[in-house]
C-alpha cells in the first residue's frame, strides 16, 4: 500500500476583470479530488491580500487545500489541468499553483504570506522564492499568480471568518441575479451578529452578490460555518445554483491594516497604521473628499477620505492636536498630488479641548454684551456694564474617542465591520461531517 502524504496545493490568479473565479476553479476541483477519495484536513482557505494592488482583480484573494493522499503526482496533474481549463487566459489571467508536500510550513512562507498583505511583491522576487526554496510550481504568462498562491499556503491565521459561496450553472453566467432582496435584509437581522456585509439597510442594497459575470451566485460571510448554512436556506430566489463550498478566509479581519507604515519612506501602494497628531485641518475637497494631515516623527503625512465612507463628516470634526490611528494604503504621487494615504478607517485617541472668544456674558443681565468698536470693548446694551475683552470659552466635541469606519456599502474585503471590533475568531476545528462541501449531480 503507498504512502500517504500530506500535501498543500496554492493557486491565484486565475481571473480576470471579464469573468471565472479563483474560488470556483477549487470548487470545481474539490468535486473532483472527492470523487478520488482524498481526505480533506482543513476547509479550503480564501485570503485575500493587499487591496491597494493596482493590477489586482476584484479582490485580490487566493486559495490553498490542504489534503492527504496516496497520489499526490496525480492530484498535481489534475491540478495544473484544472488551473489551464478554468482559468481566463483569454482576458490576461496570469495563474500559478504552488505545491507543498509536508504538514507543517515553513516560516520562509508565513513571512512571505505576511508581507503580500500589506507590501507590494514583484512576481520576479516570487520566481527568486520558489526557485531559492525548492518548491514545485507551474505558471502561465507572467508569473504573477505565485504570489498569492505562495502566501496563501503560508498565511497563519490569528483570527478568521467563514464565507459561504453559491455557484451558477454555466448557462446563467452573465446573467442577471434575481435574489429577493427583502429576504437577504430579513436574513441578515436574524443571523445577525454571526453574519456580516449582507445588506446595506440605509441604501436597501444587497451587498453579498457580485455584479460581473464570473461563476459566484452569492457569498455569506460569518463567524461559523452552522450560521452560514442557516443563512443560505433564508435566502430566495428562483435560480437553481449547482452548489456551494465554504472557505475558510481572513475577510473582515482587518489584516492588512496590522502594520505601521514606515512614515520616512511612504511606499507607493503599501498598507498599514500611522498614529500621529493633526497638523492640518481637514479640508472639503471638489467631489466632497475630505484632505487633513498627521504628523509623525516631524514627518507630515497627507491624508484623504473619501465621500463614499460615509465618515466625512466625521473627519471635518478633527482639529490641530488630536491625536489619531489612521489606517489606510498609500496613493501613488501624480504631477498634482504627492504621495496620499488613502483613509480605510481612524481611531481617535484623544481630542484638545476646543477654545472660542466670544462676547463677554453680563453678570447682570445674563446677555452678551455688544462690541463699542474696535479696541474700545463691549458693553450691555440693558445696564451699561462693560468689559475690555471677549471670553474664553471651552465648546463640546461632536466627536468621540472611539473608531470610525466606512458605511458597509464601502467596506473593501478586509475591512473589520462594526460587529468585529475588538472580537477575533480562534476557533479552528474542521468538522468534515458538516456539509460544507455541496454539488448538484443532476
Amino acid at each position: 500500500m503507498q504512502k500517504e502524504t500530506i500535501l498543500n496545493i496554492g493557486f491565484d490568479d486565475t481571473d480576470s476583470p471579464k469573468g471565472m473565479c479563483t474560488t470556483y476553479l477549487a470548487y470545481r476541483l474539490v468535486d473532483s479530488l472527492k470523487k478520488e477519495k482524498v481526505e480533506f484536513l482543513d476547509y479550503p482557505r480564501l485570503i485575500r491580500f493587499n487591496p491597494n494592488i493596482p493590477w489586482k482583480t476584484r479582490g485580490n484573494g487566493a486559495v490553498a487545500l490542504k489534503i492527504k493522499t496516496s497520489r499526490p503526482d496525480v492530484v498535481k496533474n489534475k491540478v495544473i489541468r484544472f488551473v489551464k481549463k478554468f482559468s481566463d487566459l483569454k482576458n490576461g489571467a496570469n495563474p500559478a499553483v504552488v505545491f507543498f508536500e509536508n504538514a507543517d510550513i515553513p516560516e520562509e512562507f508565513t513571512q512571505f504570506s505576511k508581507h503580500a498583505l500589506w507590501q507590494l511583491i514583484s512576481r520576479n522576487h516570487a520566481k527568486k522564492f520558489v526557485a531559492d526554496h525548492n518548491i514545485e510550481s507551474f505558471y502561465i504568462g507572467n508569473g504573477q499568480g505565485l504570489v498569492g498562491a505562495i502566501g496563501a499556503i503560508g498565511y497563519r491565521f490569528s483570527d478568521h471568518t467563514y464565507e459561504l459561496l453559491i455557484y451558477r450553472k454555466k448557462s446563467q453566467f452573465g446573467k442577471k441575479r434575481k435574489i429577493v432582496a427583502d429576504s437577504v435584509r430579513q436574513m441578515q437581522e436574524t443571523t445577525y451578529p454571526r453574519t456580516f456585509n449582507s445588506y446595506d439597510t440605509k441604501k436597501q442594497k444587497i451587498l453579498f452578490a457580485p455584479h460581473g459575470p464570473d461563476p459566484v451566485f452569492f457569498g455569506i460571510r460569518g463567524e461559523d460555518v452552522g450560521s452560514l448554512l442557516d443563512a443560505s436556506q433564508l435566502i430566495k430566489t428562483q435560480e437553481k445554483p449547482i452548489g456551494h463550498m465554504i472557505f475558510k478566509s481572513n475577510q473582515g479581519t482587518g489584516d492588512h491594516l496590522q502594520n505601521e507604515i514606515d512614515v520616512c519612506s511612504l511606499r507607493p501602494y503599501c498598507s498599514g497604521i500611522v498614529t500621529g497628531v493633526v497638523s492640518v485641518e481637514p479640508k472639503i475637497e471638489k467631489g466632497g473628499h475630505v484632505m487633513f494631515g498627521i504628523k509623525k516623527d516631524g514627518i507630515e503625512i497627507n491624508c484623504a477620505v473619501y465621500k463614499e465612507t460615509g465618515i466625512t463628516k466625521h473627519t471635518m470634526n478633527l482639529i490641530l492636536g488630536d491625536k489619531i490611528c489612521v489606517g489606510g494604503g498609500i496613493r501613488k504621487a501624480s504631477s498634482k498630488h504627492n504621495r496620499v494615504l488613502n483613509v480605510e478607517f481612524f481611531q481617535v485617541l484623544s481630542l484638545e479641548k476646543k477654545i472660542i472668544l466670544v462676547n463677554p456674558t453680563c453678570t447682570k443681565c445674563k446677555k452678551h454684551m455688544k462690541s463699542k468698536g474696535k479696541g474700545q470693548g463691549f458693553e450691555c446694551v440693558r445696564c451699561g456694564k462693560k468689559s475690555p475683552k471677549k471670553e474664553i470659552r471651552q465648546i463640546s466635541r461632536q466627536i468621540k474617542k472611539q473608531v470610525y469606519i466606512p458605511q458597509v456599502s464601502a467596506h473593501r474585503h478586509l475591512t473589520r465591520p462594526q460587529q468585529r471590533l475588538g472580537t477575533a475568531n480562534r476557533e479552528t476545528r474542521f468538522d468534515s461531517s458538516i456539509p460544507w462541501f455541496y454539488a448538484n449531480q443532476n
